[in-house]
């Protein structure tokens, strides 16, 4: 799933207001930290993750990774945040909200 430029800079824009929903901590990406960042990327599509400073990884590097296990796209890494977009068909309903506006 490839994105365009302009595609990635629309959901720049609607993260910059999002919380941050997962955190990652000294321990990495761990099966359990996985199953919670795939629970909310399903019911919101566009989440924001932060990484622990005492963790291993870099956000750079947990930002792939995640996206890789989760078949998702990475939209940004800005310090020890990133912001991965993954759509979930099933949610798509005309007229709607997206997902992470609910």
């Amino acid at each position: 799933m490839s994105m365009t430029g302009k595609e990635r800079a629309e959901l720049r824009s609607e993260a910059h207001h999002l919380d941050v929903l997962v955190h990652i901590g000294h321990s990495g990406l761990t099966p359990t930290l996985l199953q919670s960042l795939d629970d909310v990327l399903r019911t919101k599509e566009l989440v924001k993750a932060q990484v622990a400073k005492a963790g291993e990884l870099s956000a750079k590097e947990a930002a792939n990774a995640a996206a890789e296990e989760m078949g998702a796209e990475v939209i940004q890494v800005i310090g020890r945040t990133f912001t991965l977009f993954r759509e979930n068909p099933e949610l798509k309903k005309k007229g709607d909200l997206p997902p992470w506006k609910r």
